[in-house]
């Protein structure tokens, strides 16, 4: 990232211990913003949300207030539908938002997905004039999800002090390093044929394993909706591929494994302009429809593996 970059685009990461610590290292700094006259968005965790509302008092009615817990379920989602809709919501203007994308209810599946995110966020935004605050629960996360912060921010946040990142990486490079294999299905998992001919079918199967998974019919539509753009570009990218289908206690999986490569780091997590000549806009629609995407690329093939929350048993 240039220094010009920097200049207009700031990403740090707030460490933080308890709820004390939190408020005193959010609320100045959304005050900041109000009084610079710069919009102001929040999405962080219900509980950490309200922590903030209380402490603002009045002003709260002066900043988007959202939950990240359901804005970012997926991390995928984030750069798209929370920050940068945010930022071009006030365009020529200086924007100011704090993201807490990474809590302790966050899965050891999950967490891949959140790191790619906050590395690539310093992609998304290099030159935009925008600030992020990111905060950290030091007493709360894995401690190697603290170490991470330190390589996906440049510049960090505590109680008493502010400093640079001695670890900070170019943010393409340290999200590749999350660009890993995914445990192969469990035996049994059902599986069918990606080809041209066999994406009706391709349609018809995922929807079938959500109804039996106890999917709501808003869920099926969207699962069926995101695995026909998965199988599609499966098809016109990858030369036809495989998709599986299974479930855990929890959610509902599919998997779309091809043999295209997927080389664009931000491919589905940026906005794709509606007079663009080609594709990108599917696994955008992927991204927006799912609890969580997984994407593992390889010049040799591509997996992409999504997550649906079962919310009801069968």
């Amino acid at each position: 990232m240039s220094t010009a970059s920097v200049a207009e685009f700031g990403h740090p990461a707030l460490l933080y211990r308890d709820d004390e610590e939190y408020v005193a290292g959010t609320v100045p700094y959304i005050r900041e913003g109000l009084a610079a006259g710069e919009p102001v968005a929040v999405a962080v965790p219900g509980p950490n949300l309200r922590l903030i509302r209380d402490a603002l008092g009045a002003d709260a009615a002066r900043v988007l207030l959202r939950d990240m817990t359901v804005a970012g379920r997926n991390p995928g989602r984030i750069i798209p539908a929370v920050l940068l809709a945010f930022a071009d919501a006030h365009p020529g203007r200086r924007v100011r938002l704090i993201g807490e994308p990474i809590w302790a209810g966050r899965s050891a599946a999950e967490y891949p997905a959140c790191a790619q995110h906050e590395a690539l966020i310093n992609t998304a935004f290099a030159g935009r004039r925008a600030t992020i605050l990111c905060p950290y629960n030091t007493e709360l996360l894995d401690p190697a999800w603290i170490a991470d912060a330190h390589r996906t921010h440049p510049v960090m946040r505590d109680a008493t002090d502010r400093f640079d990142s001695a670890h900070y990486g170019d943010p393409v490079v340290v999200a590749a390093g999350f660009n890993l294999p995914l445990s192969g299905p469990p035996a049994g998992a059902a599986t069918i044929v990606i080809e041209l001919h066999t994406l009706a079918a391709a349609r018809r199967f995922v929807a079938e394993h959500a109804r039996r998974a106890g999917l709501t019919p808003e869920q099926i539509a969207d699962l069926t909706i995101a695995v026909s753009e998965l199988a599609t570009n499966a098809v016109k990218y990858g030369g036809g591929g495989q998709l599986t289908v299974w479930h855990d206690t929890d959610h509902l999986i599919c998997q779309v494994a091809d043999g295209g490569h997927l080389s664009d780091p931000l491919a589905g997590r940026i906005p794709v302009p509606a007079h663009a000549p080609n594709g990108g806009r599917g696994l955008l629609l992927v991204n927006q429809l799912c609890d969580l995407v997984r994407v593992h690329t390889t010049p040799a093939g591509t997996t992409t593996r999504i997550h649906v929350h079962r919310t009801e048993r069968p």
